[in-house]
């Protein structure tokens, strides 16, 4: 089995390895929905995290290209379907209330890194409502509480500091952080979702790594759930470059272009843009409509999965 290769930029499990066949240590499963594809990657132990450059635990990718065109109905079946995924990597319910804390990262004047900030305006939040006037609020509620806590540039503040803060305060039962990502895919912008019960590193997307909120750092179960917003150039590029030699191969086979290896090619992409372009990520020119609507269905999973109880109306309510 060939190794995954790390110098393609993404932070989706379900693209560091070809989808039809698993290293070892790690297992792979797939179901169909209603518009799109379900992929379950299971990093096993440290030979699979090697294999995957993750670490283990479950991550769960929802590809739904349909989203792209902005069909509510279809938002909704998402939405229902995030909601049914979510619940199966929740921590089980060992309190009569639990309190989730939502952690929406990102920087809410960058549009593409704006999910997090979005989701949590979008979210239905309780804590206040059991914690200052609990006679009025519904049995079917849980305690949920959210926080968009900016990044470094904005702040002043790791953002690792602020939610350790607030963890210590508030004292969640389970976190669940909100961020945009980056894939290796033009076609994922926007249309899939990786959920992952092993935490997540903020401003990964980026290529800008921040301190880890995972179950080792804070003390209670991290879930990350992400959209990928951005692609790197480089790696546009590198499938350019590919595609070119694919189709010459067929033509020109002593032409010395395709002689080159995979490294090779990616050590000419990167040699050819790391002056200038090594760090520049592309993202579609509507990505503030993306943004949007992805994070209302990242929500509206919110809802869903936090407050089962509730009726779909009262918490798909952006439908």
């Amino acid at each position: 089995m060939k190794d995954p290769d790390v110098s393609v930029r993404t932070d989706l499990a379900i693209e560091r390895f070809p989808t039809h066949s698993s290293p070892v240590g790690v297992q792979i499963s797939k179901d169909e929905f209603e518009g799109g594809i379900i992929s379950r990657v299971t990093v096993q132990n440290e030979r699979g995290a090697e294999a995957v450059g993750k670490p283990p635990g479950i991550y769960v990718t929802i590809e739904c290209p349909g989203l792209r065109d902005g069909d509510p109905t279809l938002r909704h079946l998402v939405s229902k379907t995030v909601a049914a995924e979510l619940q199966q990597l929740m921590p089980r319910k060992n309190k009569a209330v639990r309190t989730t804390l939502v952690v929406g990262l990102g920087n809410w004047n960058v549009t593409p890194d704006a999910l997090g900030p979005k989701v949590v305006q979008e979210l239905l939040v309780t804590r206040h409502l059991l914690e200052y006037s609990p006679e009025s609020a519904d049995e079917s509620i849980q305690s949920v509480c959210a926080i968009a806590p900016g990044v470094l540039g904005i702040t002043g503040m790791e953002t690792s500091e602020i939610i350790d803060g607030v963890v210590e305060k508030v004292k969640p039962d389970l976190v669940i952080a909100v961020d945009a990502l980056a894939s290796r895919s033009v076609e994922r912008v926007g249309t899939t979702i990786q959920m992952a019960d092993t935490g997540i590193n903020p401003g990964s997307g980026v290529g800008n790594k921040r301190k880890a909120l995972s179950q080792a750092t804070l003390g209670v179960p991290v879930i990350a759930i992400g959209v990928p917003t951005v692609v790197y150039a480089s790696t546009i590029a590198q499938d350019t470059l590919d595609a070119v030699v694919n189709t010459l191969g067929k033509q020109l086979s002593t032409n010395e272009l395709l002689k080159l290896g995979q490294a090779e090619r990616n050590a000419l992409v990167n040699n050819i843009l790391a002056p200038h372009l090594g760090g520049l990520v592309v993202t579609p020119k509507e990505i503030d409509a993306i943004i949007d609507d992805m994070a209302k269905v990242i929500a509206g999973s919110l809802n869903v999965a936090l407050h089962p109880e509730l009726e779909l109306e009262d918490t798909l309510y952006y439908l």
